[in-house]
């Protein structure tokens, strides 16, 4: 994909790292918006190209002029879960994983640290978040809700059932947190969020305490439409209020997606820029794709790069909508990055493939050698997916040529999980801890470059914005 501003902008190179040419604003950026793709390393995002565009193929996430890499690593871990990522990103602080914008849990210094979400609205910006998992899981919770967990000894979103009551309670918490006026109200987000779409619908309706967040909203004037449909037809206008929850926990991924009524990332990213864009003073947008994380922890490699490819077209919408309201982005920063890296992996010397087509597998298929185009195979005298994963689900036990035989059509199929080295509990694989990849372009994006900490990412983006 060729970014359709390049040409005018006289971008015809754009190399990573190098510095912008872009005019920048002496005032800072007015709009921020940040893109974080939940679990996308730098090995996904290559594969994430060639099953989109090919090997020789360009992302929106390539083309983007700055770019550093990120050390993902928490308080307690290698490898920083979504709440920790989260927290960094959106508040600077560096905690232990499962932590959500506080500092020194576990002691008797704990205490809430401020978010840019929280910030944006104390100067007077509309702020906003858009995700296709929960609007309360941790990802997106991170941005406007304070916690520590219960359990110092949590690491991760994936757990046993205690854990899961625990994460059902603390998004009814969160849920709560973003009714203006009520009872556990984030007073810091001052009269509220502006825009929030996404799932999460069953965190708030009736619920065991009582009350109906959503009735709740309402009265506080905040539209809430349930389907596409009902989003399309609502029209922009000045200090409208935006809940817009599609599916009762995450919507729907990849594939499976009903198009005609749950909207896509890049839609509802959108939808939030016209939103938010009739605030005179600005605004502040994060856009996260979770189902990326979820696909690798299943192994299931197409989803995960179906997924990369939504958040992709999301940030090239958010690119094309912002240049016509800001002009050489002279106002506008924008950031895309991700949590933390996976463990898949790209087996090497695969013949090149191009994009994945309905008649050609790509880089979901077996792996062919560069010379004769046909099947590598192992020791065993099988053949192998160039997709492989570190951790999984799925390892066959003994000899691999003891298993069924594979083909393209059974590895590129949607579901089908690729083979991992160390074997482990379906949909449990772990993060992997190597740095990741960050981008940016407009005003202030030249401030990203070399290797930073994720906590580092908070503090240029309020450097450029002016706070």
């Amino acid at each position: 994909m060729v970014l359709k501003w390049a040409a005018a902008m006289g971008l015809a190179a754009l190399t990573a790292g190098c510095a912008s040419t872009q005019p920048q604003s002496a005032q800072g950026s007015k709009n921020i918006l940040l893109f974080v793709a939940d679990g996308m390393g730098i090995n996904t995002m290559t594969a994430a190209r060639i099953f989109a565009v090919g090997e020789e193929g360009q992302l929106a996430l390539d083309a983007l002029p700055e770019a550093a890499y990120v050390k993902t690593y928490s308080a307690n871990m290698q490898a920083s879960d979504g709440a920790a990522a989260m927290t960094a990103y959106l508040s600077g602080e560096k905690t232990a994983n499962g932590v959500l914008a506080m500092s020194d849990c576990g002691t008797p210094q704990a205490r809430p640290v401020p978010t840019l979400l929280e910030l944006a609205k104390q100067r007077g910006l509309a702020a906003g978040i858009v995700s296709n998992g929960s609007v309360t899981d941790a990802f997106s919770a991170a941005g406007y809700f304070h916690h520590c967990p219960s359990d110092a000894r949590q690491a991760s979103d994936r757990a046993g059932a205690g854990q899961t009551r625990q994460q059902d309670a603390r998004s009814r918490l969160a849920a709560a947190a973003l009714v203006p006026g009520g009872a556990g109200y984030n007073a810091a987000l001052g009269n509220g969020l502006d825009v929030v779409l996404g799932g999460g619908a069953r965190d708030f309706g009736q619920g065991a305490d009582g009350r109906n967040l959503l009735a709740e909203l309402r009265v506080k004037g905040y539209v809430q439409p349930t389907n596409l449909a009902e989003l399309n037809a609502l029209k922009p206008a000045a200090g409208q209020r935006l809940l817009g929850l599609f599916a009762d926990e995450a919507l729907a991924a990849g594939s499976a997606r009903d198009a005609s009524r749950q909207p896509s990332l890049a839609q509802m990213t959108q939808r939030a820029i016209a939103g938010l864009s009739g605030n005179g003073k600005g605004f502040l947008l994060v856009v996260g794709n979770r189902h990326i994380e979820k696909a690798l922890a299943d192994s299931s490699a197409r989803t995960a790069l179906e997924e990369v490819q939504a958040l992709d077209q999301a940030l090239q919408a958010a690119i094309d909508d912002m240049q016509r309201r800001d002009p050489g982005l002279k106002n506008t920063l924008i950031v895309a990055t991700s949590t933390h890296d996976s463990t898949l992996v790209l087996n090497g010397y695969a013949k090149r493939t191009g994009k994945t087509t309905a008649q050609e597998p790509g880089v979901l298929g077996l792996l062919k050698r560069y010379g004769d185009g046909k099947p590598g195979k192992d020791l065993d005298g099988a053949p192998y997916t160039i997709i492989g994963f570190g951790s999984g689900g799925k390892r066959v036990q003994g000899p691999r040529n003891s298993g069924p035989a594979l083909d393209d059509a059974t590895v590129s199929a949607s579901g089908y999980a690729q083979e991992a080295v160390v074997r482990t509990a379906p949909g449990s694989a772990t993060p992997g801890g190597t740095d990741v990849w960050l981008g940016a372009i407009g005003a202030r994006a030249e401030d990203f470059r070399g290797t930073i900490d994720n906590t580092r990412v908070f503090n240029l983006i309020r450097n450029a914005a002016g706070w």
